[in-house]
């Protein structure tokens, strides 16, 4: 059988260049060519999701960022009306509870814990971006 699964654009916020390059990394070894947009913080994600003609499928949103946490830039993406639809998962290393649930809260699509082993991130990034890409999303 076989599915059809969209490329997709992706915004990686992720301030770590090591985490950067591991998920460019993970990602190329898939079947899937998707397309990445990097920021390393809030300020440069906003940046680039203000070309309402360019929007990503899809964000990847790391919780510890410097100046503005992941926290904080999902509820004000949340609260926009031409944000909000676009899916946003945050990829972590924190599995603090209180956390986790504000996520929710605010309206995030999943929240995804990286693993120590490249093994188990791999599959993880694979299950996530198999996922998004076999959905209908909204396109501009």
């Amino acid at each position: 059988m076989n599915i059809l699964k969209r490329n997709l654009n992706i915004l990686l916020i992720e301030d770590h260049l090591i985490e950067a390059v591991k998920f460019k990394k993970t990602v190329s070894y898939g079947e899937i060519k998707h397309t990445i947009i990097e920021a390393r913080d809030a300020d440069e994600a906003f940046k680039i999701l203000e070309n309402k003609n360019n929007l990503p499928d899809l964000i990847l949103l790391d919780l510890n960022m410097p100046r503005m946490s992941g926290v904080e830039f999902l509820a004000i993406l949340k609260k926009d009306e031409h944000l909000r639809h676009i899916p946003t998962v945050i990829l972590t290393t924190s599995d603090n509870q209180k956390d986790l649930e504000e996520c929710y809260r605010i309206g995030v699509s999943g929240y995804i814990l990286k693993p120590l082993k490249y093994k188990d991130y791999e599959t993880k990034i694979e299950a996530v971006l198999t996922y998004w890409s076999l959905n209908e999303l909204k396109r501009y």
